[in-house]
């Protein structure tokens, strides 16, 4: 993870009005949990190919969350649970750009 990556979260966040949108964010969390069921449906009903690559030690979004997709006996997703935390772009970014298109179909772009 580049030392410096905090300036640039830190200039974003300084933005006019950010304060008041990510508590926003924070208290409508509830309505996204609430979500699951249908994100799971719609993936069951449209049969869209689903990779899922997350990192293991990640405490925000934390593993289950991924391999819940493997729970649906109509589905094969592919979950791919990288030994990295919350910012597994930063950390492992070679590592999750090599999974594009590894899976059935998933993401293969040409």
């Amino acid at each position: 993870m580049s030392p410096d990556a905090w300036r640039h979260d830190f200039h974003a966040l300084q933005r006019p009005g950010n304060a008041e949108v990510q508590l926003a964010l924070y208290r409508d969390y509830p309505s996204n949990v609430r979500l699951y069921p249908a994100v799971h449906q719609y993936f069951r009903e449209t049969q869209s190919p689903l990779l899922a690559v997350w990192g293991r030690n990640d405490l925000i979004f934390v593993p289950a969350g991924a391999t819940a997709f493997q729970r649906d006996p109509a589905r094969r997703p592919e979950v791919q649970l990288i030994d990295g935390g919350h910012w597994l772009l930063e950390s492992h970014l070679d590592t999750v750009a090599g999974y594009k298109g590894s899976s059935a179909g998933c993401c293969n772009t040409g």
